[in-house]
C-alpha cells in the first residue's frame, strides 16, 4: 500500500481520544484539579493555567495536538451513546423496502425505449441518514408552522420518492413516471428536488452542488432574523442539509461556514455522508477526506461530530490498550478503505490487519465474512440516533455529522464502492437476485426473470406501514411536503407611489436613488412596511441607501455592542437584533441566499416577506446566476436590483464594472420579469405591478429585475395621460416629434432616453426629420410577449392570429425604427422580428472600459450624434434622404474621433 506524502498528512493534529487509560485515578485527579480551578477562580483563570500547561508540555517537547482534527474513531464513545428509541427490526425492514424500490424505480426508468435513467448509488449510502431522520427528528408542518426545513441531496430523490410510495404519498404509477414529467403527465416525477415541477411535494432545490449547503445557512439564519423580528415564530424548526463528501469541493459549500458559526446557528446541521466517492472517482484517495473537512469545520467554529464505524467495530477498539488499531486507521488513506469495501475478508485481513501481530491478535478468532462486514458507521441506525440527538442538544454552534458509508452499499459486488457506480443505472437479473436476497425480501425468482422487476410494498396493514405513519404522526406530519398557507397581502396605495410619480424637480438624481426613495415609502407602510428585507453586499452607502440606517437598522444577533466610529453623524452605522437590513458583506452568493429564503417565506414559513436585493449590476446574474435557477426553482419571490447598471455608465471603475449584457442573462430565466426603466414614475408602476403580481390576489411565483443606473438626470413628472400599460408591457412614447418632413421612430432603455431625447432636438433642428421616442422599459417582456403569441398562432391556426404588443404597439409609426440602449445590441435586437418596416439597434458590444461617459459612449456610437446618424443611415436606406448626409453627419460630430465628445455628466454613485 502506498504511503502517504510526509507534506500532505492524513491526521491534522489528531486528539488520541481512543487511547485506554491506565491510570484512572491519576486522570480523575488532574480533571478535579481543573474543575475546582473553573469552580473556584472561574473560566478566564483556568483557561490561563491550560494556556500555561500547553506551553509547559511543548517546552518539554510533550506531543500535543492542535486538535483541529481527531482520531478516525467515532466522536461519541459507544458508552455515551443514548437509548435507541425505536424498532431496529421494523426500521431494517422499512429500509430494505425503500432501498428495493428506490432502485427498481431507476431501472426500470432505463428500460428499453424510455432511456431516462437516474442515480442508484448515492441513496444506496445514505438510506440510514435519511431513515433515522424520517422517524425520528424531521419534523413536519402539521401544526400550522414551517417545520423542518431540510435540504436533501439531490442525487438521492429516488430514496425520498421510493419511501413516499410506501406511505400512499406516491403511486406506482407516478414511480413507473419517473423522470417523464411531459410523456406520463400528471404522474410525472422530476429527476431531483425541483419544487417548481412538484410544487406540494418537494421545498429546496439542492442538484446544483454546492448550493443546498449555502442555502441552508442562509436558510437557518432567515429563520433567526424572523422570530427576532416578530413575523413567525421559527424556534422548532431545524435546518438539516444532506451533502456529499465530493460535494464539499464547491467555493460555496465551505464559503460560508463562518457566518453560521460567528451567528451562533445551532439550529443548523450538516449531514456530510462521506462515501469517499465523488463522481468518477475518490474524493482524497491519497488523503482522508473526513479529516481534512473536520479541520475545515472546527476552524470555521462549528461543532463537528464524526461517525465513522458502525457497532461490529466496538470490541475491537475495546482492546486496543496501545492505540495501534487507532493509529492504523489514522494512516490508512481512503483509497484504500475504498478498496477494502469491495474486497473479502481474506484480503482484509492480510492487508489492514497482517503487518502487526498485534492487529493481527485481535482478529484471529473473527471469520473472513465477519471482518468483510466490519463497516461504516453511516449504515448503523443507532449510531447515527446517537449523532443526531448530539447535534439537536447542542448549543450554541451549528453542528457537522461527517458520516463514513459506502457507495452503492447493498446494491451488490458490481455496485458497491466501485469509481463507475455513480453512472450505473441498470440492475441484471443477477444483480436483482442477490440484493434481494441481502435485502431479505419475498419476492419470487419469476418476477425478476419475467419483464421488469416488481416494486414492493408489504401491505397498507403491515407492522411496518403502520409504524412509518406512527412515526410521522409523532413528528408533525409529512416530509417533504410544500405547503403555501400565506394570505395576499393588503397591497398599498397611491401615497406610497406619488414622491416618484412628482418627478425630481430640478434637483438630478439617477434611477437608482429614485427607486430607493420608492423603497423608502413603502417601508414606511403600517400594513406591510415591514415585510420589507434590504439585502445588500456591503454597498449601502453606494446606493444611497444609508439613510435606512437609523430607523431600519442593520441585523445583527448581537446588536452593537461597539460605540460607532460615525456615532455623532445624522446617518450613523446602526446595527441591531431585532434589525430590518441585512447586510451580508462582500458576498454576492450569500446576499442571493437570503433573498432566495426571505422569497421563499411564504412558503416554508406561511409568512410572505418582500427581499429587495441591491448590488452593483455586473455581478448579479453573471456572478450567481445559477443561484437565481435556484430562486427560480425554488418559487421565490421579490425584487431584484442591478444597480449601476449599464456598459458606459459607470465607466470610471472600468472592464469588470461595466454591465451590458445582464438583462440578456436576465431573458433567460423564464421567471424573471426584466425591466430597464428609465424615470422615477417608471419604477413606481413597475414596482407596484410587482407588488400585485407576487403578494396580492392570485400571486405568480416570479421574481423582479429592474436595472438602475448611478448617472444623475431630471425625472419629469408622470404625465397626465401616462400609458400605464406601455410601461408594464414594455414600450410607450414619451415624447412626439414636433417637427420636421421625414418622420422616424427611437426606441430607447434606461440610461439611453436622455440620449435619444436629445437626438430627436437634433433631428428636428438640424436635419428636417420628425422623430419620436419611445422607452422600451423592457425588451424582455416585449420577446415574450411576442414568443407566447407566436406559439399560440402556430397551434392554433384556426384560431384569430394574435398580435405580439410591440408589433401593435408600432403598427402606425411611421418611418424606420432604431433602438439604443447602454446594453449589447443583442438585448434590443430580441424584438427585432417582430417590428414592422425598417429595423436598427445600436450598442456597446465589446468590453467595457475607464473613460468620461461621453467618450465611451462615441466609442461605442450610441450617444445622441450617433443615434442621429443612425437614423439618417436607416431613412437614406429607405431612399428618403441621399446618402451623401451621413458622411456629412459623420464629419460634422466628429463621430470618428472619440476624444472629440463631450465628457458627459460626471459622478452620482446612486
Amino acid at each position: 500500500m502506498a504511503s502517504g506524502s510526509d507534506r500532505n498528512p492524513i491526521i491534522i493534529g489528531g486528539l488520541p481520544s481512543q487511547v485506554p487509560d491506565f491510570d484512572p485515578e491519576e486522570t480523575q485527579e488532574w480533571l478535579d484539579s481543573l474543575d475546582a480551578a473553573v469552580d473556584e477562580r472561574g473560566r478566564e483563570r483556568a483557561r490561563y493555567l491550560m494556556l500555561r500547561l500547553i506551553e509547559r508540555a511543548r517546552e518539554k517537547r510533550v506531543a500535543v495536538p492542535e486538535m483541529r482534527s481527531t482520531d478516525y474513531v467515532n466522536t461519541i464513545a459507544t458508552k455515551d451513546e443514548p437509548f435507541f428509541p425505536g424498532n431496529e427490526e421494523i426500521e431494517r425492514k422499512i429500509l430494505n423496502a425503500t432501498r428495493w424500490n428506490a432502485a427498481v424505480m431507476v431501472s426500470r426508468a432505463q428500460r428499453p425505449g424510455i432511456g431516462v435513467g437516474g442515480h442508484i448509488a448515492t441513496f444506496a449510502s445514505s438510506a440510514s441518514l435519511y431513515d433515522v431522520g424520517f422517524n425520528h427528528f424531521f419534523r413536519g408542518k402539521d401544526d400550522g408552522k414551517g417545520g423542518d426545513q431540510i435540504f436533501f441531496q439531490g442525487h438521492a430523490s429516488p430514496g425520498v420518492y421510493a419511501r413516499a410510495y410506501l406511505l400512499d404519498r406516491l403511486s406506482e404509477a407516478q414511480l413507473d413516471a419517473f423522470r417523464q414529467e411531459k410523456s406520463k403527465a400528471p404522474h410525472g416525477l422530476s429527476s431531483y428536488p425541483h419544487p417548481r415541477l412538484m410544487p406540494d411535494f418537494w421545498e429546496f432545490p439542492t442538484v446544483s452542488m454546492g448550493l443546498g449547503p449555502l442555502g441552508a445557512i442562509y436558510q437557518a439564519r432567515m429563520n433567526r432574523y424572523m422570530e427576532a423580528r416578530g413575523i413567525a415564530d421559527t424556534s422548532d424548526s431545524h435546518v438539516w442539509a444532506y451533502l456529499g463528501d465530493g460535494e464539499m469541493d464547491e467555493p460555496e459549500s465551505l464559503g460560508q461556514l463562518s457566518i453560521a458559526a460567528r451567528e451562533g446557528l445551532d439550529n443548523l446541521t450538516f449531514v456530510v455522508n462521506c462515501n469517499l466517492q465523488r463522481l468518477d472517482g475518490p474524493v482524497r484517495g491519497n488523503g482522508k477526506i473526513m479529516q481534512e473537512l473536520e479541520s475545515q469545520f472546527r476552524g470555521a467554529g462549528w461543532n463537528v461530530i464524526k461517525l465513522v464505524w458502525d457497532r461490529s467495530w466496538d470490541p475491537l477498539l475495546a482492546q486496543d490498550r496501545d492505540g495501534i488499531l487507532v493509529n492504523k486507521l489514522n494512516t490508512t488513506p481512503d483509497g484504500q478503505f475504498q478498496t477494502y469495501a469491495t474486497e473479502t475478508g481474506a484480503y482484509i485481513r492480510e492487508h489492514f490487519f497482517g503487518d502487526d501481530h498485534r492487529l493481527r491478535a485481535m482478529v484471529e478468532n473473527m471469520t473472513d465474512h465477519q471482518i468483510q462486514h466490519l463497516g461504516r458507521g453511516g449504515h448503523d441506525h443507532k449510531k447515527i440516533y446517537a449523532a443526531y440527538a448530539a447535534a439537536k442538544a447542542h448549543k450554541g454552534q451549528p453542528t457537522v455529522i461527517l458520516a463514513q458509508t459506502v457507495k452503492g452499499w447493498t446494491l451488490g459486488p458490481n455496485f458497491e464502492g466501485r469509481n463507475a457506480t455513480h453512472q450505473m443505472k441498470k440492475l441484471t437479473v443477477d444483480d436483482l437476485k442477490m440484493f434481494r436476497d441481502r435485502l431479505h425480501l419475498p419476492i419470487p425468482d419469476k418476477d425478476l426473470e419475467d419483464g421488469l422487476p416488481p416494486y414492493y410494498h408489504p401491505g397498507r396493514d403491515s407492522e411496518e406501514i403502520q409504524y412509518m405513519h406512527d412515526r410521522r404522526k409523532a413528528n408533525g406530519g409529512y416530509v417533504p411536503t410544500r405547503v403555501v398557507r400565506a394570505k395576499p397581502l393588503p397591497l398599498p396605495d397611491e401615497k406610497a407611489y406619488a414622491g416618484a410619480k412628482k418627478g425630481s424637480g430640478q434637483q438630478k438624481i439617477a434611477t437608482t436613488m429614485a427607486f430607493v426613495r420608492v423603497l423608502k415609502d413603502l417601508m414606511r407602510d403600517k400594513e406591510i412596511g415591514k415585510r420589507f428585507v434590504p439585502i445588500a453586499p456591503d454597498e449601502y452607502r453606494t446606493f444611497g441607501m444609508d439613510a435606512f440606517f437609523p430607523s431600519a437598522k442593520i441585523y445583527n444577533p448581537l446588536g452593537q455592542i461597539y460605540e460607532s466610529v460615525d456615532r455623532e453623524l445624522l446617518l450613523a452605522y446602526k446595527e441591531s437584533p431585532t434589525g430590518q437590513m441585512l447586510h451580508d458583506g462582500i458576498t454576492e452568493a450569500g446576499c442571493t441566499a437570503s433573498l432566495i429564503a426571505a422569497g421563499s417565506a411564504y412558503a416554508t414559513h406561511g409568512e410572505p416577506l418582500i427581499p429587495v436585493y441591491v448590488f452593483y449590476s455586473m455581478f448579479g446574474f453573471q456572478r450567481t446566476g445559477d443561484q437565481f435557477w435556484q430562486m427560480a426553482d425554488q418559487l421565490a419571490r421579490g425584487f431584484v436590483l442591478g444597480a449601476t447598471a449599464g456598459r458606459t455608465t459607470l465607466t470610471g471603475e472600468g472592464l469588470q464594472h461595466a454591465d451590458g449584457h445582464s438583462q440578456l442573462l436576465a431573458s433567460t430565466n423564464p421567471a424573471c420579469v426584466a425591466y430597464d426603466p428609465a424615470y422615477g414614475y417608471e419604477i413606481a408602476h413597475i414596482v407596484k405591478d410587482g407588488l400585485r403580481r407576487m403578494y396580492g390576489e392570485d400571486s405568480e411565483d416570479v421574481f423582479y429585475y429592474l436595472t438602475v443606473y448611478n448617472e444623475p438626470i431630471q425625472h419629469p413628472a408622470e404625465p397626465a395621460d401616462v400609458d400605464t400599460e406601455g410601461i408594464l408591457k414594455g414600450l410607450y412614447r414619451v415624447n412626439q416629434g414636433a417637427k420636421g418632413e421625414h418622420a422616424a421612430q427611437i426606441l430607447a432603455s434606461g440610461v439611453a432616453v436622455p440620449w435619444a431625447l436629445e437626438a430627436q432636438q437634433i433631428l428636428a433642428d438640424e436635419w428636417n426629420v420628425k422623430a419620436d421616442v419611445w422607452s422600451a422599459t423592457s425588451w424582455n417582456e416585449l420577446r415574450r410577449d411576442a414568443v407566447e403569441a407566436e406559439e399560440h398562432n402556430l397551434l392554433h391556426p384556426e384560431e384569430e392570429q394574435r398580435v405580439p404588443y410591440v408589433t401593435q404597439k408600432l403598427a402606425n409609426a411611421e418611418g424606420p425604427k432604431v433602438a439604443v440602449s447602454d446594453w449589447m445590441r443583442a438585448v434590443p435586437d430580441q424584438i427585432a422580428r417582430w417590428v414592422p418596416g425598417t429595423y436598427q439597434s445600436l450598442g456597446a458590444d465589446g468590453f467595457g472600459f475607464a473613460d468620461t461617459r461621453g467618450a465611451a459612449r462615441r466609442f461605442f456610437h450610441i450617444d445622441a450624434q450617433s443615434i442621429v446618424l443612425g437614423v439618417l443611415t436607416e431613412l437614406a436606406r429607405e431612399g428618403k434622404v441621399d446618402r451623401s448626409l451621413l458622411k456629412q453627419a459623420i464629419d460634422r460630430y466628429q463621430l470618428l474621433d472619440v476624444a472629440a465628445a463631450e465628457a458627459g455628466e460626471a459622478g452620482g454613485d446612486a
